[in-house]
């Protein structure tokens, strides 16, 4: 068996391990990150949805909820105990006064920075080996369905 067809006929099982491994790698490496800069992870993850969130979005609990994949609930928690530590605010909707919006403070917005700074410099380093496994997927996805 060539080398070329080794690669194609790869255990789809073991190339799906490898990319989710992968991904973990990073997951982790984002959980420690927040947890060094005195941030849950889930802190993290708000304001990163908040500050990431589309220019025509509002950014409200609803959105952040769905953008987590939390429950409504779980995300006014989320949201009070960043407002209580000063990473976000609450602010009255311009274009509607019944929707209350949460923005980043600008404590909030230098953390944020930090974290972005220090995942875009662990991307890098993993973004090749995330590339690999994600070519490999499709390769063995097209030798599978034939």
């Amino acid at each position: 068996m060539s080398a070329a067809s080794r690669k194609t006929s790869r255990n789809p099982y073991s190339v799906l391990a490898e990319f989710r491994r992968r991904l973990r790698e990073f997951l982790t490496f984002s959980e420690e990150a927040a947890h060094a800069a005195g941030l849950h992870p889930q802190q993290h993850q708000l304001m990163l949805a908040i500050a990431g969130a589309p220019a025509d979005q509002a950014t409200t609990v609803a959105y952040a909820a769905e953008s987590l994949g939390l429950k409504h609930n779980s995300t006014v928690e989320l949201a009070n105990r960043c407002v209580g530590e000063g990473l976000l605010r609450r602010a009255a909707d311009e274009s509607d006064g019944r929707k209350i919006l949460l923005k980043l403070t600008p404590l909030g917005s230098k953390m944020l920075r930090r974290l972005t700074r220090a995942h875009a410099k662990e991307l890098n380093v993993l973004a090749p080996q995330l590339i690999k496994s994600l070519q490999a997927i499709s390769t063995t996805r097209r030798a599978t369905s034939r």
